[in-house]
């Protein structure tokens, strides 16, 4: 029989009204145990390893993230799949900076959790709970149908690196627009076997160090020589660089000094748009060349958590901002299309 590891760290999905404040607070796994005895019936084995701090997503760290990654990769042996039971806010964050983490990854890394608690009475914690087990659980020919980090959510499975939360009012909390959707539970469990990446016949690697000296500048009209250069100059080694449409920028000559110059120091700039659907095309326009001239990173389409958590494990593996720009404009873990 089949073994799954369910981490369990917090969020919404383990906690329960305080009956005189009414205020959530959490509760251990027993407790979410007792609220979904399907689970004896599913066809598996299921270990839990339980935060001795239940924590809120808010909190989330690279430490914490560390210890996710070192907690999969001491059981990666012992176990066919691991489930992540995780607060939605920071889920993507998650998901994205694992997938980087988890190198030659063959096992499936399911993220779930819900938008009200499991011991709500029209709460969606125990679909998504038990779907993300039977994911975890899937095989066909002996391996893993899902050999990747993802999110399980609302009756659909998204690539990890390639969701964000939109929605903090409604079930259907994630949304990946970019790449499609990897499973979806209906009736059936269906499979998008065409979506799924191939695992590598390697064995998984797992890259524990991550450098959080990250920048992110969001543009907007009218934005001040003054803001741009407190940012750029900034004590950080990179900087995600949120532009208009199709990453384009303003073509005041101050602005584009000041990236030149950031860049010339030694840091790295990547572009990626505000839009959440589309992609970079650095040099199509006029209002981008000089973007693409002077050195900044094309960050296609990718997301605005999967920027930030690449880039802080590009960070940790190389000194050298040359070759982080390149990894950033190279697809890794299936988190950007490159055109």
């Amino acid at each position: 029989m089949s073994q799954i590891l369910i981490i369990y760290t917090g969020g919404t999905i383990g906690m329960m009204s305080d009956p005189t404040t009414k205020v959530l607070k959490p509760i251990n796994f027993e407790q979410i145990m007792d609220n979904v005895p399907e689970l004896d019936r599913l066809n598996c084995k299921i270990k839990v390893h339980s935060f001795d701090k239940i924590i809120d997503s808010s909190n989330m760290n690279p430490e914490i993230w560390s210890e996710l990654a070192g907690l999969i990769e001491s059981n990666y042996d012992k176990v066919d799949g691991f489930v992540i039971l995780h607060g939605s806010d920071t889920m993507s964050f998650t998901a994205s900076v694992l997938s980087f983490m988890l190198e030659n990854l063959a096992k499936p890394v399911i993220f779930t959790g819900s938008q009200l608690p499991i011991s709500a009475i029209r709460t969606d914690a125990k679909e998504n709970l038990m779907t993300a087990i039977e994911i975890a659980n899937a095989k066909k020919n002996d391996r893993a149908r899902v050999p990747e980090v993802c999110i399980y959510f609302d009756y659909k499975l998204f690539r990890g690196n390639r969701s964000f939360k939109y929605n903090s009012s409604k079930f259907e909390a994630f949304r990946s627009p970019n790449y499609p959707i990897l499973a979806e539970s209906g009736v059936h469990l269906r499979f998008s076997a065409n979506d799924i990446r191939e695992p590598a016949d390697s064995p998984m690697i797992v890259h524990r160090n991550l450098v959080s000296d990250v920048a992110v500048l969001k543009l907007y009209p009218g934005i001040s020589p003054k803001v741009v250069e407190t940012i750029l100059t900034a004590d950080v080694r990179g900087i995600v660089m949120e532009t208009f449409g199709a990453g384009n920028t303003t073509t005041e000559q101050w602005f584009t000094d000041l990236l030149k110059n950031a860049i010339d120091s030694g840091k790295v700039i990547l572009d990626i748009s505000q839009c959440k659907v589309g992609t970079v095309e650095l040099g199509r326009y006029e209002t981008s060349k000089q973007l693409k001239d002077i050195g900044v990173a094309n960050g296609y389409d990718m997301t605005y958590e999967a920027a930030v958590t690449k880039m802080m494990y590009l960070l940790a593996q190389t000194d050298d901002p040359l070759l982080v720009k390149e990894l950033l404009e190279t697809d890794l873990r299936g988190e950007i299309t490159v055109s």
